[in-house]
């Protein structure tokens, strides 16, 4: 996702003179691309996040449009303050953009695992949050948030360290409809509804393919844009489908099946059964991606499971 999102900032950087681009010291043999193209509109912070945060609201309230880019959770949770008062309340068009999201750099530990964000960017004012499923999304989505006046949350995944058979597969063959705000169908079924955001998504088209086998029709929705949540996408699952399952990479507090959750809570559809899969709070083993996924119920097998118990439940 990283490799599509700065292919594609490049591209339009160099349409647009007002992009920037500052990173926390971090992004070496990925950002190359944008600095040796842009020396003038790109800044290596060093590690001071929450100073690169500020410069980049400063730089947007000159009429420019800033990224700012680092591993997991700097960009975000270490600089939290400067992006609510500095960038969210004065509506600066700065884009946080966060790559590693989820569990990637599991091997690293907690310090790593950038699993709350999704939770505490969402509740800041004047944030929208995109976390792209593959990286066709990767590239629509940066197109979409240039284009989108305000502050947002770009949150990418990455090639897990050493881990070659998570290498983040292409789901989308050809480039959807891509809005935010607006869910992207992948799968149409009739029994229950897959939601997934993030990198999550091949996991949950191959859950929903496992289920087919079994003769189970299961619907496949593509939620990149966790704020604003789309509405009446999840209503409308509701109303043809018997059971929701979100599935994240995130904890299970203040997350999609959160924002799902609440959408289903409002409309007051009891009718529904709803289950959302993710990490429990106080979920801070170390190991790979594919080792703490597995730990955690979500791989294909797992969501599958779970889908069958509670189909038989419902």
């Amino acid at each position: 996702m990283r490799s599509a999102f700065i292919e594609t900032l490049c591209e339009l950087a160099a349409k647009d003179e007002r992009i920037w681009l500052l990173t926390g010291d971090l992004g070496f043999s990925v950002l190359e691309r944008f600095s040796d193209r842009f020396p003038d509109r790109f800044v290596n912070a060093g590690v001071a996040e929450q100073n690169m945060t500020s410069v980049a609201a400063g730089l947007a309230q000159c009429g420019k449009i800033v990224f700012t880019y680092s591993i997991a959770n700097f960009p975000t949770l270490r600089c939290l303050e400067q992006i609510r008062n500095d960038v969210c309340f004065h509506n600066a068009n700065v884009k946080v953009t966060a790559v590693g999201g989820g569990l990637t750099y599991g091997t690293l530990g907690y310090t790593h695992h950038s699993v709350e964000d999704l939770a505490v960017l969402r509740s800041l004012p004047n944030m929208t949050v995109v976390a792209p499923g593959d990286p066709v999304e990767s590239r629509l989505a940066t197109r979409a948030i240039v284009a989108h006046s305000g502050p947002c949350y770009l949150r990418l995944g990455a090639d897990p360290l050493g881990e070659k058979a998570l290498q983040e597969p292409i789901v989308h063959k050809a480039d959807p409809a891509f809005v935010l705000g607006r869910a992207i169908p992948v799968r149409e079924g009739k029994q229950l509804t897959l939601m997934s955001t993030g990198g999550m998504l091949k996991t949950v088209v191959e859950a929903a393919e496992e289920l087919a086998g079994d003769g189970i029709e299961a619907a496949v929705l593509s939620l990149h844009t966790v704020k604003p949540i789309d509405q009446d996408a999840i209503l409308a699952a509701a109303d043809k489908t018997r059971l929701i399952m979100t599935v994240e990479e995130h904890s299970l507090v203040g997350g999609l099946g959160s924002a799902v959750a609440e959408v289903l809570a409002k409309a007051r559809l009891g009718r529904v059964a709803f289950c959302s899969l993710g990490l429990e709070e106080g979920s801070m083993r170390r190991g790979s991606q594919q080792y703490l996924r597995e730990h955690a119920g979500l791989t294909p097998e797992s969501i599958a499971a779970s889908a069958r118990t509670l189909l038989e439940a419902s």
